[in-house]
Protein backbone atom coordinates (compact mmCIF):
# COMPACT_ATOMS: atom_id res chain seq x y z
CA UNK A 1 0.00 0.00 0.00
CA UNK A 2 1.55 3.31 -0.82
CA UNK A 3 2.10 5.60 2.20
CA UNK A 4 2.18 9.30 2.22
CA UNK A 5 3.63 11.20 4.96
CA UNK A 6 2.19 14.94 5.78
CA UNK A 7 4.79 17.00 7.94
CA UNK A 8 3.39 20.00 9.14
CA UNK A 9 -0.39 20.01 11.58
CA UNK A 10 -0.76 23.69 10.05
CA UNK A 11 -3.77 24.56 7.16
CA UNK A 12 -1.31 22.87 4.97
CA UNK A 13 -0.97 20.07 6.63
CA UNK A 14 -4.33 19.23 7.55
CA UNK A 15 -6.44 20.11 4.53
CA UNK A 16 -3.51 18.18 2.33
CA UNK A 17 -4.20 15.10 4.91
CA UNK A 18 -8.46 15.49 4.55
CA UNK A 19 -8.04 16.30 0.71
CA UNK A 20 -5.99 13.04 -0.10
CA UNK A 21 -8.39 10.85 2.26
CA UNK A 22 -11.32 12.15 -0.20
CA UNK A 23 -9.54 11.07 -2.79
CA UNK A 24 -7.84 8.34 -2.24
CA UNK A 25 -9.92 7.08 0.32
CA UNK A 26 -8.52 3.65 1.90
CA UNK A 27 -6.59 2.93 -1.01
CA UNK A 28 -3.09 4.26 0.98
CA UNK A 29 -1.92 4.93 4.14
CA UNK A 30 -1.89 8.84 5.29
CA UNK A 31 0.15 9.40 8.25
CA UNK A 32 0.37 13.16 9.43
CA UNK A 33 3.63 14.40 11.82
CA UNK A 34 3.26 17.11 14.46
CA UNK A 35 4.87 18.53 17.06
CA UNK A 36 1.75 18.95 18.46
CA UNK A 37 -1.59 16.83 18.73
CA UNK A 38 -4.29 20.15 18.10
CA UNK A 39 -4.33 22.46 14.90
CA UNK A 40 -4.24 26.05 16.05
CA UNK A 41 -6.43 28.45 13.99
CA UNK A 42 -4.28 31.04 13.71
CA UNK A 43 -6.45 34.20 12.90
CA UNK A 44 -7.92 34.19 16.35
CA UNK A 45 -4.76 34.23 18.22
CA UNK A 46 -5.15 37.44 18.80
CA UNK A 47 -8.47 37.16 20.00
CA UNK A 48 -7.40 34.57 22.71
CA UNK A 49 -4.86 36.99 23.45
CA UNK A 50 -7.59 39.40 24.14
CA UNK A 51 -9.71 37.12 26.00
CA UNK A 52 -12.65 37.43 23.96
CA UNK A 53 -12.59 33.44 23.42
CA UNK A 54 -10.60 31.21 25.33
CA UNK A 55 -7.10 29.57 24.44
CA UNK A 56 -9.17 25.88 24.20
CA UNK A 57 -11.18 26.87 21.57
CA UNK A 58 -9.27 28.27 18.96
CA UNK A 59 -7.24 24.95 18.40
CA UNK A 60 -9.32 21.08 17.39
CA UNK A 61 -8.32 17.71 18.02
CA UNK A 62 -5.89 16.04 15.17
CA UNK A 63 -7.22 13.08 15.69
CA UNK A 64 -10.83 14.33 15.72
CA UNK A 65 -10.55 16.03 12.65
CA UNK A 66 -8.57 13.03 10.70
CA UNK A 67 -10.13 10.07 11.48
CA UNK A 68 -8.61 8.26 8.81
CA UNK A 69 -4.96 9.68 8.74
CA UNK A 70 -2.96 8.61 11.17
CA UNK A 71 -1.41 10.92 13.61
CA UNK A 72 2.37 10.85 14.99
CA UNK A 73 2.89 13.11 17.46
CA UNK A 74 6.85 14.04 17.11
CA UNK A 75 9.50 16.41 15.99
CA UNK A 76 10.93 16.45 12.68
CA UNK A 77 14.66 16.19 12.39
CA UNK A 78 15.52 15.57 8.72
CA UNK A 79 14.37 14.01 5.34
CA UNK A 80 16.36 11.45 3.58
CA UNK A 81 15.45 11.86 -0.10
CA UNK A 82 17.15 9.29 -1.37
CA UNK A 83 16.65 6.54 1.12
CA UNK A 84 12.66 8.38 1.35
CA UNK A 85 13.04 8.41 5.26
CA UNK A 86 12.13 11.18 7.65
CA UNK A 87 13.89 10.73 10.83
CA UNK A 88 11.31 12.27 13.93
CA UNK A 89 12.21 12.33 17.60
CA UNK A 90 9.30 11.22 19.45
CA UNK A 91 8.27 10.00 23.42
CA UNK A 92 9.35 11.38 25.93
CA UNK A 93 12.72 10.40 25.87
CA UNK A 94 13.18 11.99 21.94
CA UNK A 95 14.02 8.63 20.53
CA UNK A 96 15.21 8.96 16.71
CA UNK A 97 12.57 7.26 14.91
CA UNK A 98 12.65 6.22 10.59
CA UNK A 99 9.70 7.31 8.88
CA UNK A 100 9.56 5.71 5.18
CA UNK A 101 7.29 7.16 2.61
CA UNK A 102 6.39 6.44 -1.05
CA UNK A 103 4.67 10.38 -1.42
CA UNK A 104 6.31 13.21 1.26
CA UNK A 105 4.08 16.06 1.59
CA UNK A 106 6.39 19.17 2.85
CA UNK A 107 3.99 21.44 5.14
CA UNK A 108 6.11 23.11 8.13
CA UNK A 109 5.34 26.59 8.15
CA UNK A 110 7.65 28.86 9.14
CA UNK A 111 9.68 30.16 12.38
CA UNK A 112 10.27 33.26 13.80
CA UNK A 113 14.10 35.17 13.65
CA UNK A 114 14.10 38.16 15.22
CA UNK A 115 18.06 38.41 16.16
CA UNK A 116 18.79 40.69 13.69
CA UNK A 117 17.26 43.33 15.89
CA UNK A 118 19.26 43.37 19.17
CA UNK A 119 17.75 42.58 22.01
CA UNK A 120 14.64 41.98 20.24
CA UNK A 121 14.47 38.31 20.77
CA UNK A 122 15.10 38.39 24.20
CA UNK A 123 12.26 41.00 24.82
CA UNK A 124 9.56 41.08 22.59
CA UNK A 125 6.76 38.83 22.41
CA UNK A 126 5.52 36.93 19.74
CA UNK A 127 2.26 36.25 18.44
CA UNK A 128 2.34 32.43 16.74
CA UNK A 129 1.31 29.80 19.00
CA UNK A 130 -1.61 29.46 21.05
CA UNK A 131 1.05 29.89 24.13
CA UNK A 132 2.38 32.93 22.38
CA UNK A 133 -1.13 34.55 22.93
CA UNK A 134 -2.05 33.15 26.22
CA UNK A 135 1.15 34.80 27.72
CA UNK A 136 0.47 38.20 26.16
CA UNK A 137 -2.67 37.97 27.73
CA UNK A 138 -1.45 37.20 31.22
CA UNK A 139 1.80 40.07 30.22
CA UNK A 140 -1.08 42.50 29.67
CA UNK A 141 -2.88 41.87 32.70
CA UNK A 142 0.44 41.95 34.87
CA UNK A 143 1.39 45.42 33.45
CA UNK A 144 -1.84 46.74 33.90
CA UNK A 145 -1.64 45.28 38.11
CA UNK A 146 1.27 46.43 38.11
CA UNK A 147 0.92 49.77 37.07
CA UNK A 148 -2.07 50.39 39.49
CA UNK A 149 -0.01 50.07 42.75
CA UNK A 150 2.91 51.63 41.70
CA UNK A 151 4.56 54.90 42.97
CA UNK A 152 6.88 55.28 40.59
CA UNK A 153 5.76 57.67 37.72
CA UNK A 154 8.74 56.00 35.19
CA UNK A 155 7.61 52.47 35.79
CA UNK A 156 3.96 53.24 35.33
CA UNK A 157 4.71 55.18 32.18
CA UNK A 158 6.48 51.90 30.77
CA UNK A 159 3.90 49.91 32.18
CA UNK A 160 1.42 51.56 30.26
CA UNK A 161 2.96 51.90 26.95
CA UNK A 162 1.93 48.64 24.74
CA UNK A 163 4.33 49.24 21.34
CA UNK A 164 3.15 46.08 18.66
CA UNK A 165 5.50 45.61 15.82
CA UNK A 166 4.66 44.92 12.48
CA UNK A 167 1.60 46.61 10.48
CA UNK A 168 0.38 43.39 8.55
CA UNK A 169 -2.63 41.65 9.04
CA UNK A 170 -1.28 40.24 12.34
CA UNK A 171 0.23 42.99 13.69
CA UNK A 172 -2.94 45.36 13.14
CA UNK A 173 -5.47 42.65 14.29
CA UNK A 174 -3.23 42.40 17.25
CA UNK A 175 -2.92 45.58 18.39
CA UNK A 176 -6.59 46.52 17.79
CA UNK A 177 -7.43 43.36 19.98
CA UNK A 178 -4.89 44.35 22.75
CA UNK A 179 -6.33 47.95 22.68
CA UNK A 180 -10.49 46.31 23.53
CA UNK A 181 -8.82 44.29 26.14
CA UNK A 182 -7.23 47.22 28.33
CA UNK A 183 -10.16 49.54 27.86
CA UNK A 184 -12.46 47.17 28.84
CA UNK A 185 -10.39 46.15 31.58
CA UNK A 186 -9.62 49.72 33.23
CA UNK A 187 -12.52 49.61 35.16
CA UNK A 188 -10.77 47.26 37.73
CA UNK A 189 -7.97 49.38 37.71
CA UNK A 190 -9.21 52.91 39.72
CA UNK A 191 -5.46 54.59 39.81
CA UNK A 192 -5.33 53.96 36.14
CA UNK A 193 -6.39 56.84 34.03
CA UNK A 194 -7.43 56.17 30.66
CA UNK A 195 -4.79 58.92 29.04
CA UNK A 196 -2.08 57.11 30.71
CA UNK A 197 -2.53 54.31 28.35
CA UNK A 198 -0.36 54.38 24.96
CA UNK A 199 -0.95 51.78 22.86
CA UNK A 200 1.71 52.30 19.35
CA UNK A 201 1.59 50.34 16.19
CA UNK A 202 4.93 50.30 14.06
CA UNK A 203 5.38 49.83 10.63
CA UNK A 204 8.51 49.69 8.46
CA UNK A 205 6.92 50.40 5.26
CA UNK A 206 4.67 53.45 4.21
CA UNK A 207 1.50 51.98 5.39
CA UNK A 208 -0.02 49.49 6.95
CA UNK A 209 -2.06 46.62 5.24
CA UNK A 210 -0.05 47.71 2.15
CA UNK A 211 -2.04 43.84 0.91
CA UNK A 212 -5.70 46.00 0.68
CA UNK A 213 -6.83 49.39 -1.26
CA UNK A 214 -5.37 52.48 -0.47
CA UNK A 215 -8.87 53.44 0.89
CA UNK A 216 -9.01 50.73 3.25
CA UNK A 217 -5.20 51.44 4.39
CA UNK A 218 -6.36 54.85 5.21
CA UNK A 219 -9.48 54.06 6.34
CA UNK A 220 -7.86 51.49 8.91
CA UNK A 221 -5.15 54.22 9.92
CA UNK A 222 -7.88 56.49 10.83
CA UNK A 223 -9.95 54.01 12.93
CA UNK A 224 -6.93 53.13 15.03
CA UNK A 225 -6.02 56.53 16.01
CA UNK A 226 -9.88 57.34 16.54
CA UNK A 227 -9.62 54.75 19.37
CA UNK A 228 -6.34 56.09 20.86
CA UNK A 229 -3.60 53.51 18.87
CA UNK A 230 -0.68 55.77 17.67
CA UNK A 231 0.21 54.37 14.23
CA UNK A 232 3.79 54.83 13.33
CA UNK A 233 4.76 53.70 9.52
CA UNK A 234 8.28 54.94 8.20
CA UNK A 235 9.43 53.24 11.45
CA UNK A 236 11.56 50.03 12.12
CA UNK A 237 13.25 49.32 15.33
CA UNK A 238 17.09 49.18 15.84
CA UNK A 239 17.17 47.57 19.64
CA UNK A 240 14.93 46.28 22.53
CA UNK A 241 15.38 46.16 26.42
CA UNK A 242 13.21 45.49 28.74
CA UNK A 243 12.25 48.77 29.26
CA UNK A 244 12.43 50.66 25.97
CA UNK A 245 13.08 50.21 22.54
CA UNK A 246 14.78 52.60 19.64
CA UNK A 247 13.77 53.05 16.60
CA UNK A 248 15.09 54.02 12.99
CA UNK A 249 13.75 57.47 13.77
CA UNK A 250 15.86 57.62 16.55
CA UNK A 251 13.42 57.75 19.14
CA UNK A 252 13.19 55.84 22.41
CA UNK A 253 9.97 54.33 23.52
CA UNK A 254 9.55 53.45 27.32
CA UNK A 255 7.83 49.76 26.94
CA UNK A 256 7.82 46.98 28.75
CA UNK A 257 4.88 45.68 26.22
CA UNK A 258 6.81 44.76 22.78
CA UNK A 259 5.07 42.46 20.68
CA UNK A 260 6.60 41.70 17.53
CA UNK A 261 4.27 39.80 14.56
CA UNK A 262 7.77 40.33 12.22
CA UNK A 263 10.09 38.11 11.61
CA UNK A 264 9.67 35.09 9.50
CA UNK A 265 11.86 32.55 8.71
CA UNK A 266 12.30 29.07 7.99
CA UNK A 267 12.40 26.42 10.31
CA UNK A 268 15.11 24.79 10.84
CA UNK A 269 14.39 21.38 9.03
CA UNK A 270 13.89 23.29 5.84
CA UNK A 271 17.57 24.63 6.17
CA UNK A 272 19.30 21.50 6.54
CA UNK A 273 17.43 19.77 3.51
CA UNK A 274 19.94 20.74 0.60
CA UNK A 275 17.62 21.81 -1.65
CA UNK A 276 16.76 24.13 -3.54
CA UNK A 277 15.46 27.26 -1.92
CA UNK A 278 13.90 30.99 -2.42
CA UNK A 279 13.98 32.99 0.07
CA UNK A 280 14.54 30.60 2.64
CA UNK A 281 11.58 28.66 0.86
CA UNK A 282 11.53 25.59 -1.00
CA UNK A 283 11.44 25.96 -4.82
CA UNK A 284 8.24 23.92 -6.13
CA UNK A 285 6.40 24.22 -9.49
CA UNK A 286 3.58 25.07 -11.25
CA UNK A 287 2.47 20.92 -9.84
CA UNK A 288 3.53 21.46 -5.90
CA UNK A 289 6.49 19.40 -6.82
CA UNK A 290 9.93 19.56 -5.43
CA UNK A 291 11.82 20.94 -7.83
CA UNK A 292 15.10 17.95 -7.95
CA UNK A 293 12.94 15.97 -5.93
CA UNK A 294 11.62 12.41 -6.54
CA UNK A 295 8.11 12.10 -4.90
CA UNK A 296 8.13 14.90 -2.72
CA UNK A 297 5.96 17.78 -2.95
CA UNK A 298 5.89 21.20 -0.51
CA UNK A 299 3.13 24.00 0.07
CA UNK A 300 2.04 26.27 2.53
CA UNK A 301 4.33 29.31 4.39
CA UNK A 302 7.41 26.76 3.66
CA UNK A 303 6.93 26.44 -0.20
CA UNK A 304 7.83 29.30 -3.44
CA UNK A 305 4.76 28.53 -4.86
CA UNK A 306 4.91 30.39 -9.11
CA UNK A 307 1.47 31.84 -9.50
CA UNK A 308 2.44 31.88 -13.40
CA UNK A 309 5.06 30.11 -15.79
CA UNK A 310 8.48 31.41 -15.39
CA UNK A 311 8.30 32.72 -19.07
CA UNK A 312 5.69 35.19 -17.87
CA UNK A 313 6.46 38.64 -16.41
CA UNK A 314 6.36 39.95 -13.79
CA UNK A 315 6.82 36.35 -12.56
CA UNK A 316 4.11 35.69 -9.19
CA UNK A 317 4.29 33.84 -6.39
CA UNK A 318 1.57 32.64 -3.54
CA UNK A 319 1.45 34.52 -0.57
CA UNK A 320 1.61 33.05 2.83
CA UNK A 321 -2.18 33.11 3.69
CA UNK A 322 -4.50 30.24 4.62
CA UNK A 323 -6.73 31.29 2.13
CA UNK A 324 -3.96 29.75 -0.37
CA UNK A 325 -2.29 26.92 1.60
CA UNK A 326 -5.91 25.50 1.62
CA UNK A 327 -6.33 25.73 -2.36
CA UNK A 328 -2.47 24.36 -2.60
CA UNK A 329 -3.22 21.29 0.02
CA UNK A 330 -6.10 20.61 -2.80
CA UNK A 331 -4.02 20.52 -5.50
CA UNK A 332 -0.90 18.58 -4.31
CA UNK A 333 -3.98 16.07 -3.28
CA UNK A 334 -4.95 15.96 -6.76
CA UNK A 335 -1.94 15.79 -8.35
CA UNK A 336 -0.57 12.96 -6.22
CA UNK A 337 -4.05 11.09 -6.98
CA UNK A 338 -2.92 11.36 -10.97
CA UNK A 339 0.51 10.76 -10.32
CA UNK A 340 -0.84 7.09 -8.66
CA UNK A 341 -2.99 6.62 -11.64
CA UNK A 342 -0.39 7.51 -14.32
CA UNK A 343 -1.86 10.66 -15.16
CA UNK A 344 0.13 14.36 -15.67
CA UNK A 345 -0.05 16.53 -12.61
CA UNK A 346 -2.05 19.91 -12.73
CA UNK A 347 -0.54 23.36 -12.27
CA UNK A 348 -1.52 25.48 -8.92
CA UNK A 349 -3.63 28.32 -10.41
CA UNK A 350 -5.54 30.58 -8.07
CA UNK A 351 -6.96 34.23 -7.43
CA UNK A 352 -7.21 35.93 -4.11
CA UNK A 353 -10.88 36.36 -3.15
CA UNK A 354 -10.03 38.93 -1.06
CA UNK A 355 -8.46 39.80 2.44
CA UNK A 356 -10.17 41.02 5.56
CA UNK A 357 -9.05 42.62 9.03
CA UNK A 358 -10.68 43.10 12.06
CA UNK A 359 -9.41 46.11 14.01
CA UNK A 360 -11.27 45.68 16.81
CA UNK A 361 -13.88 47.60 18.86
CA UNK A 362 -16.18 45.79 16.25
CA UNK A 363 -14.86 47.60 13.19
CA UNK A 364 -12.84 46.40 10.23
CA UNK A 365 -11.87 46.43 6.72
CA UNK A 366 -12.78 43.90 3.88
CA UNK A 367 -12.12 43.35 0.04
CA UNK A 368 -14.07 40.58 -1.70
CA UNK A 369 -14.46 39.62 -5.26
CA UNK A 370 -13.81 43.66 -5.96
CA UNK A 371 -16.22 44.67 -3.51
CA UNK A 372 -14.73 47.01 -0.25
CA UNK A 373 -16.19 47.03 2.78
CA UNK A 374 -15.17 48.79 5.82
CA UNK A 375 -16.76 49.64 9.73
CA UNK A 376 -19.46 47.27 11.35
CA UNK A 377 -20.32 45.15 8.00
CA UNK A 378 -16.86 44.55 7.42
CA UNK A 379 -15.83 42.97 11.16
CA UNK A 380 -19.41 41.23 10.99
CA UNK A 381 -18.10 39.41 7.42
CA UNK A 382 -14.63 38.76 9.16
CA UNK A 383 -16.34 36.74 12.20
CA UNK A 384 -18.98 35.22 9.36
CA UNK A 385 -16.04 34.00 7.12
CA UNK A 386 -13.86 32.81 10.07
CA UNK A 387 -16.34 30.93 11.85
CA UNK A 388 -17.37 29.07 8.69
CA UNK A 389 -13.85 28.35 8.11
CA UNK A 390 -12.76 26.79 11.11
CA UNK A 391 -12.67 23.18 11.21
CA UNK A 392 -15.34 20.93 13.04
CA UNK A 393 -18.88 21.75 13.74
CA UNK A 394 -17.95 21.74 17.93
CA UNK A 395 -15.44 24.18 17.30
CA UNK A 396 -17.44 26.32 15.42
CA UNK A 397 -20.34 26.15 17.78
CA UNK A 398 -18.27 26.84 20.89
CA UNK A 399 -16.28 30.10 19.11
CA UNK A 400 -19.89 31.23 18.17
CA UNK A 401 -21.01 31.23 22.09
CA UNK A 402 -17.59 32.63 22.73
CA UNK A 403 -18.49 35.68 20.89
CA UNK A 404 -21.89 36.16 22.31
CA UNK A 405 -21.45 35.92 25.68
CA UNK A 406 -18.28 38.16 24.94
CA UNK A 407 -20.92 40.55 23.90
CA UNK A 408 -23.11 39.92 26.88
CA UNK A 409 -20.53 39.70 29.71
CA UNK A 410 -17.72 41.85 31.14
CA UNK A 411 -14.49 40.82 30.17
CA UNK A 412 -12.24 38.45 32.32
CA UNK A 413 -9.01 39.66 34.10
CA UNK A 414 -8.03 36.78 35.52
CA UNK A 415 -4.63 35.98 35.14
CA UNK A 416 -4.66 32.01 34.37
CA UNK A 417 -0.93 31.96 33.97
CA UNK A 418 1.90 33.34 35.48
CA UNK A 419 3.86 35.75 33.26
CA UNK A 420 6.77 33.80 31.89
CA UNK A 421 10.41 35.58 33.40
CA UNK A 422 12.28 32.80 32.93
CA UNK A 423 14.54 31.23 35.00
CA UNK A 424 17.46 31.48 33.00
CA UNK A 425 17.45 34.38 30.51
CA UNK A 426 19.24 37.06 28.43
CA UNK A 427 17.95 40.85 29.57
CA UNK A 428 19.87 44.06 27.21
CA UNK A 429 19.97 47.43 29.32
CA UNK A 430 21.39 50.66 27.42
CA UNK A 431 23.69 52.94 28.51
CA UNK A 432 22.28 54.72 31.48
CA UNK A 433 19.70 52.06 32.50
CA UNK A 434 19.10 51.31 36.11
CA UNK A 435 19.32 47.53 36.24
CA UNK A 436 18.03 47.18 39.98
CA UNK A 437 18.26 49.63 43.52
CA UNK A 438 19.37 48.64 46.91
CA UNK A 439 16.22 47.56 48.66
CA UNK A 440 14.84 45.65 45.80
CA UNK A 441 13.91 41.92 45.77
CA UNK A 442 16.89 40.04 44.51
CA UNK A 443 15.64 38.42 41.31
CA UNK A 444 18.65 36.84 40.16
CA UNK A 445 22.80 36.26 39.45
CA UNK A 446 23.76 38.77 36.81
CA UNK A 447 26.94 37.45 34.44
CA UNK A 448 27.73 40.20 32.01
CA UNK A 449 28.19 38.99 28.26
CA UNK A 450 29.14 42.46 26.61
CA UNK A 451 29.17 46.01 27.98
CA UNK A 452 30.16 47.44 31.27
CA UNK A 453 28.16 48.28 34.69
CA UNK A 454 28.26 50.14 37.91
CA UNK A 455 27.87 48.40 41.13
CA UNK A 456 27.24 51.34 44.28
CA UNK A 457 26.67 50.01 47.74
CA UNK A 458 27.72 51.53 51.17
CA UNK A 459 30.82 49.75 52.83
CA UNK A 460 29.62 47.37 55.70
CA UNK A 461 31.87 48.21 58.13
CA UNK A 462 32.98 51.97 57.21
CA UNK A 463 28.83 52.93 55.84
CA UNK A 464 30.77 54.74 53.28
CA UNK A 465 29.37 54.95 49.84
CA UNK A 466 31.55 52.86 47.77
CA UNK A 467 31.71 52.28 43.65
CA UNK A 468 33.19 49.77 41.30
CA UNK A 469 32.96 48.78 37.54
CA UNK A 470 32.50 45.51 36.46
CA UNK A 471 33.13 44.14 32.76
CA UNK A 472 32.03 41.42 30.39
CA UNK A 473 33.10 37.86 31.83
CA UNK A 474 32.38 39.49 35.32
CA UNK A 475 28.91 39.24 37.48
CA UNK A 476 26.91 40.84 40.03
CA UNK A 477 24.11 39.55 42.68
CA UNK A 478 25.77 36.84 43.98
CA UNK A 479 24.64 37.31 47.29
CA UNK A 480 21.44 35.85 46.01
CA UNK A 481 23.71 32.55 46.57
CA UNK A 482 23.46 33.01 50.17
CA UNK A 483 19.80 33.51 50.41
CA UNK A 484 19.64 37.03 50.79
CA UNK A 485 16.36 38.25 49.73
CA UNK A 486 16.54 41.92 48.81
CA UNK A 487 19.59 44.18 47.06
CA UNK A 488 22.39 45.40 49.22
CA UNK A 489 23.36 47.87 45.98
CA UNK A 490 22.55 49.54 43.40
CA UNK A 491 23.90 48.76 39.72
CA UNK A 492 23.74 50.71 36.27
CA UNK A 493 24.74 50.02 32.99
CA UNK A 494 27.22 52.22 31.86
CA UNK A 495 27.26 51.12 28.36
CA UNK A 496 25.13 49.12 26.11
CA UNK A 497 24.72 45.64 27.92
CA UNK A 498 23.65 42.24 27.82
CA UNK A 499 23.83 39.83 30.71
CA UNK A 500 22.70 36.50 31.56
CA UNK A 501 20.15 35.91 34.81
CA UNK A 502 19.91 33.12 36.29
CA UNK A 503 17.90 32.62 39.68
CA UNK A 504 18.82 30.63 42.33
CA UNK A 505 17.63 27.64 41.97
CA UNK A 506 18.93 27.39 38.51
CA UNK A 507 22.86 28.65 39.57
CA UNK A 508 22.27 25.70 42.95
CA UNK A 509 21.88 23.14 39.66
CA UNK A 510 24.79 24.57 37.91
CA UNK A 511 26.74 24.13 41.05
CA UNK A 512 25.55 20.96 42.12
CA UNK A 513 26.62 19.40 38.09
CA UNK A 514 29.92 21.18 38.31
CA UNK A 515 32.48 20.94 40.98
CA UNK A 516 34.78 24.02 39.99
CA UNK A 517 31.71 26.19 39.40
CA UNK A 518 31.24 25.70 43.26
CA UNK A 519 34.42 25.61 44.09
CA UNK A 520 34.61 28.78 42.24
CA UNK A 521 32.09 30.75 44.09
CA UNK A 522 33.47 28.98 47.53
CA UNK A 523 36.58 31.00 47.35
CA UNK A 524 35.19 33.85 45.74
CA UNK A 525 33.17 35.03 48.86
CA UNK A 526 35.62 34.23 50.97
CA UNK A 527 38.33 36.54 49.07
CA UNK A 528 35.66 39.38 48.30
CA UNK A 529 33.58 39.21 51.36
CA UNK A 530 35.36 37.09 53.62
CA UNK A 531 32.42 35.38 54.07
CA UNK A 532 32.66 31.60 53.72
CA UNK A 533 30.28 29.83 51.46
CA UNK A 534 28.92 26.39 52.45
CA UNK A 535 26.82 25.28 50.02
CA UNK A 536 22.91 23.54 50.59
CA UNK A 537 23.42 20.15 51.67
CA UNK A 538 22.38 18.21 48.40
CA UNK A 539 25.59 20.13 46.73
CA UNK A 540 27.62 18.74 49.83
Amino acid sequence: MTRIVILGGGFAGLFAAKSLVKNLGKSVEVELVSDQNFFVFQPLLPEVAAGSITAAHAISSLRGLLKHVKTRKARVHSIDFVSKTVTVFQGVQKRPTQVPYDQLVIALGQSTDLSRTPGLSEHALAMKTLSDASKLRAHIIEKLEHADITQLPEVKREALTFCVVGGGFSGVETVGEIKELIDRSLKYYPSIDPSEVQVILLEFAESILSELPPRLRCYATEQLKQRGIEVRTSTGITSATGTAITTTNGDVIGTRTIVATIGNAPSCVVRRLGIKTERGKIVVDRSLAVVGVKDAWALGDCAHVPLVDAATAPQEFAPPTAQFAVREARVVADNIHRKLGGKQPIPFSYKSKGAMASLGSKRGVAEVMGLTLTGFPAWLLWRAFYLSFLPGASTRLKVFLNWTLDGLMPRSIVQDIAPDSGQTRVVHYRAGDRIFEAGNRADGFYTIISGRVEVRMKDAKSGDLTSREIAAGGHFGERLILGESRRTGTVRALENTEVLVMDREEFLRLASAFPAFKDYFRAYFKDTYDIGWTPPAQLQ
